[in-house]
């Protein structure tokens, strides 16, 4: 009995912490109220004029700081599940301290639709749908409909309300599936967010955000700082272990380049160790502003060997590139599937092939009949998650065997084997078309409603009338 005991008083502080009910930390002072600091106003408003998510209903809130003057628009913190941390408090200080700009808060509440009927009917909460979905919905949600809001707004002392439109100056967080939804706003649009706070994160299977650590791992490097918390003793269920999807997060984070600090502890799935981390959180994503969140230099070999420094997307009025005749061995065969888009391997072998409604890439053998033989769903494509299909519209190989695709979420690069190693994200909307071009060949273009763009890459792309090349054997 004895030693049950001590075995008991032992272990004891384990099982309270995993409970999550004896978790403690220490209080940061910007959490704490300090009667020398101006303090900035919250006020609330409810809106109901979705046309994004239709019949939705909502709170949000809206810190202005007592520093704000109108004549110069404000940085930006927008945050799911309403307000958290003690923000308002964290944004007295810190402001105060000039730790952290003149930010202006807007919490908004997930939607609902509200029951005809409350005492016969629930309402239909939005939450998951929100905020665990990937795409852009939820960016453009706060981009077209909440921030325009924000700025009809007015504090009560009657200063308008103006707020930053640069990426620079606009942050987004949130917990659980809130943190997942604040980092799908900047990774969809790195353009209108770029630091990005992430506690007990749901980088779970969901609603499809498992998928994250591979696509951060794949994607070119976007501008983003993010500052990441979970703990041990987080929810492990039919969806996913929390605690080891946010440490995956941050392995893939930190391959591909990202400005990220994490903070692990031993707590559940609650909010107390991310309220108290909450001021270092922002310390570290508004460090150095206003300087410019920079872009990360990938592991990813695909992008290595790829990417130019300085060199991206462009709109050129060049003459988009034509492909020179296909070779006598192809010719038959090009003709037969050149309205799904096709191109050829660098040893002219292999014939790629493509259609929209689907997210494969299609390899046929070429015999010397010219016939095609032995053909497989071969290339294997991501899909976003607003489509059933990954809606590929073109297809060239270079010399070294890669496989480039253009698809609805950028160009997947897929190596000799069919894997997908990287994905270039496009400058607007989908191409429509794609070629190598220039003297060297060394110049992708695209075409996207209308207009040409081109990046230059450190490859050559195939010339379908040139001589086979032969590339180096793939890696499998």
């Amino acid at each position: 009995m004895k030693r049950f005991l001590l075995l008991l008083c032992l272990f004891a502080p384990f099982f309270t912490t995993a409970q999550g009910q004896e978790e403690t930390y220490p209080v940061d002072p910007a959490s704490e109220e300090h009667a020398d600091v101006p303090k900035g106003e919250v006020l609330k408003f409810v809106f109901d004029k979705s046309k994004i998510f239709p019949g939705t209903w909502r709170e949000y809130w809206v810190y202005i700081p007592a520093q704000y003057k109108p004549d110069v628009p404000a940085c930006v913190y927008v945050n799911q599940d309403g307000i958290q941390w003690k923000a308002p408090t964290v944004f007295d200080n810190l402001i105060h301290q000039k730790e952290m700009p003149v930010t202006i808060g807007v919490f908004v509440m997930h939607g609902r639709v509200k029951a005809a009927d409350p005492n016969a009917a629930n309402d239909r909460f939005n939450r998951s749908f929100e905020y665990d979905g990937l795409g852009d919905a939820y960016a453009r949600f706060i981009l077209e409909e909440i921030l325009p809001e924000v700025e009809k707004q007015k504090a009560s002392d009657g200063r308008p309300i103006r707020l930053s439109k640069n990426g620079n100056d606009r942050a987004i967080g949130g917990s659980s599936s809130g943190a997942v939804c604040a980092f799908t706003a900047a990774w969809e649009r790195p353009d209108a967010f770029s630091r990005v706070f992430s506690a007990i994160g749901t980088y779970v299977g969901l609603r499809g955000a498992d998928r994250y650590p591979t696509l951060v791992r794949k994607y070119e490097p976007k501008p983003i700082r993010i500052y990441i918390q979970d703990g041990a003793n987080d929810l492990n269920i039919y969806a996913g272990d929390w605690w080891m999807a946010n440490q995956t997060m941050l392995r893939a984070l930190e391959f591909a380049g990202y400005e990220v600090m994490h903070k692990w502890g031993e707590g559940g799935h609650n909010g107390k160790h991310g309220s108290a981390l909450f001021p270092e959180a922002m310390r570290y994503l508004w460090k150095g502003w206003p300087e410019k969140v920079k872009v990360g230099e990938s592991k990813n070999a695909f992008l290595s060997a790829l990417l130019i420094p300085g060199e991206e997307w462009k709109q050129t009025e060049e003459a988009f590139p034509i492909a020179g005749k296909p070779t006598p061995s192809s010719a038959s065969s090009l003709k037969t599937l050149k309205a799904v888009g096709a191109a050829l391997s660098p040893d002219q072998t292999l014939l790629y092939t493509v259609d929209s409604a689907s997210h494969w890439v299609y390899s046929s053998q070429i015999q010397p009949n010219r016939k095609l033989a032995y053909r497989q769903r071969f290339g294997w494509l991501h899909v976003s998650d607003t489509e059933n299909k990954a809606g590929a519209s073109g297809i060239v190989c270079d010399r070294e065997g890669r496989i480039y695709v253009a698809t609805n979420i950028g160009v997947q690069i897929l190596d000799q084997t069919g894997r997908v190693n990287a994905v270039l994200p496009l400058p607007t909307g989908a191409a429509t078309k794609m070629a190598f071009g220039k003297t060297d060949s060394d110049v992708l273009y695209v075409k996207i409603n209308g207009k040409s763009y081109c990046r230059r890459l450190r490859t050559r792309g195939i010339n379908v009338g040139e001589a086979p090349n032969k590339p180096g054997a793939p890696r499998l």
